[in-house]
């Protein structure tokens, strides 16, 4: 357990802090920002054609409301504390992969949801827009986090199936 808590540890702090370099920001966290707002227009504009995306921004053409997707909100910090746990727990390289595409899968389409819902919410209610957004929708993907890691364990931790010994 003490093996765990230190990589994850260790992870983490080597994980955000090349986040924050130039190239990774260049080359993964803004152009996935940007793919995230333009996911989340896409998705909007079947239902209501005033939505449009400029980078990582989902503006409202005709009432100029939006949101912008800034660090913090685009899931990428959220993904990368999945990272570090798994990557830190005991398992097959096979099965962190595994864990890892699922995960990635979970908490960009659950953050898919939180853009989309920010985005009506900056129009209608900018005290409920500020509260989903501070504090509703951080605990919920990071929930999100801790449900897709906790699903991932318990399938990493299930006993292999018992072979039979047959002797003829």
């Amino acid at each position: 357990m003490l093996r765990f808590f230190i990589v994850f540890l260790v992870l983490l702090a080597v994980l955000f802090t090349l986040e924050l370099t130039g190239p990774a920001q260049k080359y993964l966290v803004i152009p996935w920002t940007n793919t995230l707002a333009w996911i989340s227009g896409g998705l909007v504009s079947m239902f209501d054609s005033t939505v449009e995306t400029y980078g990582r921004v989902m503006l409202n053409t005709r009432t100029g409301q939006g949101v912008s997707i800034e660090a913090g909100c685009n899931g990428v910090e959220a993904f990368i504390v999945l990272i570090a746990a798994m990557v830190a727990f005991p398992a097959s390289i096979r099965l962190k992969l595994i864990g890892l595409a699922i995960g990635f899968v979970a908490i960009q389409s659950l953050n898919v949801v939180r853009v989309i819902s920010l985005y009506y919410l900056s129009g209608w209610s900018p005290s409920l827009f500020e509260f989903a957004h501070l504090y509703l929708w951080q605990a919920l993907i990071m929930i999100d986090v801790l449900i897709v890691w906790l699903l991932w364990m318990r399938h990493v931790l299930k006993p292999a199936p018992e072979v039979a010994n047959v002797h003829a």
